[in-house]
């Protein structure tokens, strides 16, 4: 499939200043600063920073939908890329440094202990999870180990196997278990994604394995990385706060995680690719995947939401990305930020989405008639994941 023509020209790129509003996440480290020492209601200003400012922002941002030459050189993506590879000692200074503060009588009352720490998860998750995912899926082995360490760092370590034998093979079918179902409330789809991803992403490991011709137990194995770089990070929170410590560090962590399974179910929520009989599907199109052009939320979300494109070339770096048209991939109303807030309320996700899932379906796929398997999720699985 083509891509975009390229607006602005690639020479823009190179341009600190044309990557300066990709470094908006840096804006929350002063924000965290300031509730940790201020405390009582200062602690909510991490998630107001950034998911209330950024859905706000939104609306006065506009829409950005110009595409750069998606041929343009690594070289001139540097300042683009720096970010991405600053940010996990950044993230290390500031949970850690908040939780000696708060163990060591900088913060006195459970409530607003916690309150930081749920604040946290916001540069964890919102920030240092989508910069995982972008580190994930390059090439350079640098990137891809600082990528396991931050997602180690909210004990998420799986979400590497998942999201690149799983996710970007099977999304949209029944194989995958972040393809959120048509009708799915966010609530039950958390506890399912919880439950099911890790037996995922660890039987695709295995399977990887055995066509190696090696036991699971082979130190070729991801999860032995993923349980020693976790067990780090929860031994360190222990050493800095003791019991209180590691209870506060788990705050931290859910909430990131929380962040990125409400990411997830927004992405491809009742998006479905076409079942060709016995276990076979098409190819992943930019229609399986919602996108938002929505500019402030790309910039602090690093263009997580030009999904579309993200999956039609997974290492394509963010700068990079191409904004797809409405009429070759679905469009949302708002942001990722303010469509995850909608989707904490069921019915009021389902009001806004569903019918925006149905006029999909009839756009793209109006010979079928029955969806019935499709929202259940009982069609067979693709040939060859099991």
């Amino acid at each position: 499939m083509p891509d975009a023509p390229p607006a602005p020209p690639a020479r823009a790129l190179k341009d600190w200043r044309s990557a300066l509003p990709f470094w908006c996440s840096l804006l929350l480290l002063p924000v965290a600063y300031i509730a940790a020492t201020r405390g009582g209601w200062w602690v909510a200003a991490l998630p107001l920073s950034g998911w209330t400012m950024v859905s706000i922002l939104d609306l006065a941002g506009g829409l950005d939908e110009e595409n750069p030459d998606p041929a343009t050189p690594e070289r001139d993506l540097f300042w683009y890329r720096l970010i991405t590879l600053i940010w996990f000692p950044l993230q290390v200074i500031a949970v850690f440094a908040c939780l000696y503060h708060a163990t060591h009588g900088g913060l006195t009352g459970t409530a607003e202990k916690i309150g930081l720490f749920f604040g946290l998860g916001v540069i964890s998750g919102a920030v240092g999870i989508v910069y995982a995912h972008e580190l994930l899926h390059q090439k350079n082995r640098l990137e891809r180990h600082l990528g396991d360490l931050l997602l180690a760092m909210v004990l998420y370590s799986h979400f590497r196997s998942e999201h690149l034998l799983v996710h970007h093979r099977y999304v949209a079918t029944p194989r995958d278990p972040v393809s959120a179902r048509y009708n799915e409330g966010f609530h039950r789809y958390f506890k399912r994604v919880l439950t099911q991803c890790p037996p995922s992403a660890f039987a695709a490991e295995r399977q990887m394995l055995a066509r190696r011709g090696l036991p699971v137990w082979h130190m070729r194995n991801p999860f032995w990385l993923y349980g020693a770089l976790q067990l780090g990070f929860l031994a360190l929170a222990f050493l800095i706060g003791g019991w209180e410590g590691l209870g506060l560090f788990l705050v931290q962590a859910f909430s990131a995680v929380w962040q990125l399974e409400l990411t997830n179910y927004i992405e491809h929520y009742g998006l479905t690719r076409r079942h060709l009989g016995e276990g076979r599907y098409e190819h992943v199109l930019p229609r399986h995947s919602w996108n938002a052009a929505h500019k402030v939320s790309n910039w602090f979300l690093i263009n997580l939401q030009r999904h579309s494109d993200h999956h039609y070339k997974p290492d394509r770096r963010f700068p990079l990305l191409q904004s797809r048209s409405a009429d070759e991939a679905p469009q949302l109303p708002h942001g990722y930020p303010a469509m995850a807030a909608l989707a904490m309320i069921p019915p009021l996700w389902r009001r806004v989405m569903n019918p925006k899932v149905r006029a999909w379906r009839r756009q793209f796929y109006p010979d079928i008639t029955d969806w019935t398997p499709y929202n259940k999720g009982t069609l067979p699985p693709p040939k060859g994941s099991s």
